[in-house]
């Protein structure tokens, strides 16, 4: 590797890692915004995207130059691509933290919802594997990337029991019919961030193994 290619592909490291945190942390507001109904700090969260938005597109700019100039190869080139791949599920993740915004900013202001639902417990989980996939991705460490992979069966189970539990409650309290379907869209946007999450892990294994791991379960094992 040259030292212009090391030089460029350290600064893209610390792009991604910036990229990972914030986020990170929309992600989290967003989570919190619905647990206390705060539709200030979902604003925030809504404002934050466009930052987001454009450290994607920096991302990408930054991949493909570095791509065109040096033409790396092996781990160096499958870095870039995972670095390219996992920008757009951030990014797709950046996107879901305002879906949950949006919900947060109906929901404020109103009582809470009468379904026996842990929605806490699907947001610590969802949050967890988004986390420990970031996590792989900075300690290169793919026995945490395995982890989070064999972790979505979990939060896909908890998104379809939030489903039914909403199906019965709309027939029990039809007069909370509206808030309890944005609370049935808010579980459907965090199990889209799990997926995500996966595939991010799924990309980390690739970039340490060489591996292609997508739609096999077994080798979650």
């Amino acid at each position: 590797m040259t030292v212009h290619m090391k030089r460029e592909i350290d600064r893209l490291k610390q792009m991604l890692i910036s990229l990972c945190e914030v986020v990170e942390e929309n992600l989290r507001r967003a989570v919190e915004s619905i647990r206390q109904r705060d539709a200030n700090l979902a604003k925030t969260v809504i404002e934050t995207d466009i930052e987001i938005d454009h450290m994607e597109v920096d991302m990408e700019e930054e991949c493909l130059k570095i791509l065109a100039l040096y033409q790396p190869v092996a781990i160096d080139l499958r870095f870039i691509i995972t670095a390219l791949k996992i920008n757009n599920d951030l990014e797709r993740i950046g996107d879901l933290a305002v879906n949950l915004a949006e919900h947060s900013t109906f929901l404020a202001g109103r009582r809470k919802t009468d379904v026996p639902f842990d929605f806490d417990e699907m947001t610590e989980k969802t949050e967890l594997m988004l986390r420990k996939s970031l996590d792989a991705l900075v300690k290169m460490d793919s026995k945490l990337a395995y982890e989070v992979c064999a972790a979505d069966d979990e939060i896909d189970a908890m998104d379809r029991q939030m489903q039914l539990m909403v199906q019965k409650a709309v027939h029990t309290h039809p007069e909370q019919t509206e808030c309890l379907m944005h609370l049935r869209s808010a579980s459907g946007h965090l199990e889209r961030v799990a997926d995500h999450a996966t595939n991010i892990a799924e990309d980390v294994i690739y970039m340490i193994e060489g591996r292609i791991v997508r739609h096999k379960v077994e080798d979650y094992k």
